[in-house]
């Protein structure tokens, strides 16, 4: 499995709602608990969570070419597309 960078900088929806919403939760947990500890490390983590969760764009996924939205992927979509018309 290689990295693609170029795939990176399209900006895909490729989070799926259910993992939008772990993401959220975890985030807000990470950030509260970063709070009360005064971590940096936990503090960063959930910001990252909470922002990929809101977007629905995760750049690591960008570059492993990893979906996890079902609705949501241009090859599907395209496919739709083409079957509608055919």
């Amino acid at each position: 499995m290689s990295f693609d960078y170029k795939r990176m900088i399209k900006f895909e929806h490729n989070v799926g709602e259910k993992e939008k919403k772990y993401r959220l939760y975890g985030g807000a947990a990470l950030i509260a608990i970063s709070i009360f500890t005064a971590s940096i490390a936990l503090l960063l983590v959930g910001m990252v969570l909470v922002a990929t969760g809101f977007s629905g764009w995760c750049p690591a996924y960008s570059g492993l070419s990893k979906n996890t939205c079902g609705a949501c992927g241009s090859a599907s979509e395209e496919n739709t597309h083409t079957t509608e018309e055919n």
